[in-house]
């Protein structure tokens, strides 16, 4: 449906006022304020032993975990094998969920089971492309965490290997499948908040956690932790504890807070208005407090432009991350449109709509005389620029998910497994996961050059 008629449908709903809420509750009689409740619906699962989807988990950290607890919650999934790097790990695996399960510090030796369906891919991002593809190859479904890639020329490999094989492919910004998105998604599409103008992305930390000063076990040693392993492609490096379990930290293993941080915003403003994503992309930031021999800033912040497509209009996207804020942390992702504005995450999500003052006030007429004064003033009021109806359709909704809400990440795995029972559709394929990865790492590419950087979202290419 065209922008153009949508936002009509939005504007007549708007129009029928207080009386037509229940039958259409994202509509606002004048200065309406109200609260909503989101719903999802499952199908019921059931299956024996043998339809269940059995599952390996290739890295078993702290992502890892999460994913395969939010897995696990869906019917027919078990865990039969798990990989990691650092045996500490597997020990932990074990714990978690039983000693039957088969445990390796060789992702090889998981991939070559008959017995596994799926795996999810939660390494370190310089380990993914390579993992991915063999995972596929091995004739695996793959989850593969967030960003798809380290680098975005490593994108077309991942593409080819979910094609040739047919397997699916599914990348994990676990917030693409939720309640949030998929209501943004309706109101964007219905005209909510007309033409978008800007995007608005926040996040704030304020911990040694959140800054990625991870805990070092105190068994880590050269025995316990395959350091050597690890490096995989990266550069030859003497053992050192910080690097394993503080990667993020490091630009041989991870992609900063542009690829753990930017990709999820990119997939969800993408999935929104239904975008290939920017053209441009231009950085700045540094590394303010976090001294520990990062070698990635812990202060970013990037404007990206994106072009007029027929989805959207052409607008700007502003993305800041501090590691260091005094405040005490906090995030926001926040839709600008020329008729209103939308405040979206994964449980929730604002629509504000506000008249636009078309009519001049006391501030620009002070400096004419009353007479004149009176004559302007019926001269505005002849043109009729702020008819009833632009009254009507403004107010403030908030929609929210339900108590016994699942959560985005049990959506995002219950999209991927129902795909693989039915030979579904996933909800962000490699294409997707490659141009949300690569308009993050955009970000990097400018910061570290120190110049703009042009990108073809549609070639997925720089330019």
């Amino acid at each position: 449906m065209k922008k153009d008629t949508s936002r009509r449908l939005f504007l007549k709903k708007a129009s029928l006022g207080s009386a037509a809420l229940t039958a259409a509750p994202m509509i606002f009689a004048s200065g309406y304020k109200q609260k909503l409740l989101l719903n999802r619906i499952y199908e019921p699962l059931s299956f024996s032993v043998n339809d269940q989807i059995n599952l390996g988990l290739i890295g078993t950290g702290i992502q890892g975990i999460f994913d395969t607890k939010a897995a696990l919650m869906v019917d027919g999934v078990k865990l039969v094998a798990a990989c990691d790097l650092y045996t500490g790990r597997l020990d932990r695996a074990k714990e978690l969920w039983g000693d039957d399960i088969f445990v390796t510090r060789d992702y090889r030796e998981l991939l070559n089971r008959n017995d596994i369906d799926a795996v999810i891919v939660a390494t370190p991002d310089h380990w993914h492309k390579k993992i991915v593809v063999d995972a596929l190859k091995a004739g695996k479904h793959v989850y593969c965490e967030k960003p798809m890639v380290q680098k975005w020329e490593e994108g077309q490999e991942i593409i080819s290997a979910q094609k040739s094989t047919g397997k699916l492919c599914q990348i994990g910004s676990q917030g693409m499948s939720s309640l949030g998105n998929e209501k943004a998604k309706q109101l964007y599409e219905e005209g909510a908040i007309g033409d978008i103008v800007m995007l608005d992305f926040y996040n704030d930390r304020y911990s040694a956690e959140g800054a990625w000063q991870y805990p070092i076990p105190p068994d880590a040693n050269k025995d316990t932790v395959d350091f050597d392993t690890f490096l995989g492609s990266a550069p030859k490096v003497p053992y050192e504890p910080k690097r394993f379990f503080r990667w993020r930290n490091y630009r041989d293993y991870g992609t900063g807070v542009a690829g753990d941080l930017f990709v999820h915003a990119f997939s969800t403003l993408n999935y929104v208005i239904n975008s290939h994503g920017p053209n441009r992309a231009q950085a700045t930031g540094g590394l303010r407090y976090w001294n520990d021999g990062r070698d990635v800033p812990d202060v970013s912040i990037t404007l990206y432009d994106y072009p007029k497509t027929d989805t959207h209009a052409a607008f700007n996207a502003a993305f800041r991350i501090n590691f260091i804020a005094g405040s005490g942390g906090g995030g926001g992702f926040k839709l600008v449109g020329t008729e209103g504005e939308m405040e979206v995450g994964q449980e929730s999500i604002t629509l504000k709509r506000s008249k636009l003052g078309m009519v001049p006030g006391g501030y620009s007429m002070i400096s004419f005389t009353e007479a004149t004064q009176k004559k302007i003033s019926a001269e505005y009021a002849a043109q009729n620029l702020e008819p009833r109806a632009s009254s009507l359709s403004t107010g403030e909704t908030t929609w929210e998910a339900p108590r016994d809400y699942k959560g985005g990440h049990y959506d995002h795995f219950y999209n991927f497994f129902q795909a693989i029972r039915e030979n579904g559709k996933i909800v962000e394929d490699p294409t997707f996961g490659l141009r949300a990865a690569g308009a993050a790492l955009l970000a990097n590419e400018s910061y570290y050059k120190k110049q703009p950087i042009n990108w073809n979202p549609s070639t997925m290419k720089l330019v």
